[in-house]
């Protein structure tokens, strides 16, 4: 799932255990990032004069081997006299040349990482696969602060998404779960009771910690 790629980037023992355990955990962001996708992930089309917008939309590329659901497609209508006209697609019952632009939703605010930008890369390497378009760029829609933000699909962050993805297969096909590397960020993780990062990490078992636990009663 192309999900994966922003849970490995987040850390990848979360990938393993949403991926490869099949664990879930909601927490308070999670469930706000859910209601925030209700009316997205509802399929709904709207259109106006020169766009078009197609919501949940079904990606797959058997080049970086993924899967996944776009939140927002638009289609920007396209003269037949622009510079970008040979990157245009047709649609069903739609008279005109359409330039795909993919929209991602996110609950929070713009990361110091690339997180977002991989995972919205990777839709876009999807939609030029299915629809054979080269797609420059598409936008990160931030719920918090209301704005977008224009990503640009160069090579840089091209590479580091087939990089990750590659990552990803590497570990399915291994089927182990990463030990944790306790951080900030696992406080605010929907996994960290399911997780145990203060527990296992460091090379720590449960075995030892049931010996540190029992020998700490018997003093």
């Amino acid at each position: 799932m192309i999900s994966a790629l922003q849970h490995y980037l987040f850390c990848p023992r979360q990938c393993a255990l949403i991926h490869l355990e099949q664990l879930w955990s909601e927490n308070y962001l999670t469930a706000s990032g859910k209601l925030n996708h209700e009316r997205i992930d509802s399929g709904i089309k709207e259109s106006r004069k020169n766009v078009r917008k197609v919501s949940a939309v079904r990606l797959f590329s058997r080049t970086l081997g993924i899967t996944g659901i776009a939140d927002v497609v638009e289609f920007y209508l396209q003269s037949e006299q622009s510079d970008s006209f040979e990157n245009t697609v047709i649609l069903n019952g739609v008279q005109g040349r359409w330039k795909p632009f993919p929209v991602e939703y996110k609950h929070g605010t713009v990361k110091s990482t690339a997180i977002d930008e991989v995972q919205l890369c990777a839709q876009a390497i999807c939609l030029e696969e299915m629809m054979n378009v080269k797609i420059e760029s598409g936008a990160l829609f931030y719920h918090k602060t209301k704005s977008r933000v224009i990503v640009e699909f160069n090579p840089a962050l091209r590479d580091l998404t087939a990089e990750i993805t590659e990552k990803i297969h590497t570990l399915f096909r291994s089927g182990i779960t990463p030990e944790p590397v306790v951080s900030d960020s696992c406080k605010a993780c929907s996994m960290r009771d399911l997780c145990q990062p203060e527990i296992t990490s460091n090379g720590k078992n449960a075995s030892q910690w049931l010996k540190k636990y029992v020998g700490e009663m018997i003093q």
